[in-house]
């Protein structure tokens, strides 16, 4: 079986109760439980993690990067959270380590605060996915999987 990681950068901890108007009810650990049974339908398996520091995620990125090129791992969802535009590390990360990622974010950050608008993430990116709160996860992963030709 191989591989996918989820990676969830700063503040993704307080998912749930963190501005629920805006970022929806679902706590990390539902979204997690919901792409582990993804996962096991698709016949991947799952590392899913958060951290509130760059650093840590840079590292995950590349061991990541060291896993697709042995074949054990299909990529990365990565929703870098604040770090989306802020940080030029992340972005060399993905980069450097040849990480196929999927840039996620659960609200639409095209209509929200301008500073939100621009993404060093998605310049690196395979694909992004934005604004379909927690269902975005979903679909991400299964980009990994479905044959683009037939999307």
């Amino acid at each position: 079986m191989t591989t996918i990681h989820v990676l969830n950068g700063p503040n993704l901890n307080l998912l749930g109760t963190r501005e629920p108007g805006l970022y929806g009810t679902e706590t990390l650990a539902d979204v997690e439980a919901r792409c582990a049974l993804l996962c096991a339908r698709l016949g991947l398996d799952l590392v899913f993690r958060q951290s509130n520091h760059e650093g840590r995620l840079v590292d995950w990125l590349q061991e990541i990067g060291a896993a697709v090129r042995t074949g054990d791992c299909v990529g990365a969802v990565l929703n870098p959270g604040a770090y989306t535009h802020t940080s030029v590390a992340i972005r060399d990360a993905i980069a450097g380590a040849e990480v196929p990622v999927v840039e996620l974010h659960l609200t639409n950050v095209h209509a929200r605060e301008e500073f939100r608008h621009h993404s060093y993430v998605s310049p690196v990116a395979r694909g992004v996915v934005v604004g379909l709160g927690t269902r975005g996860y979903e679909l991400a992963i299964r980009s990994f999987v479905d044959d683009p030709a037939e999307a």
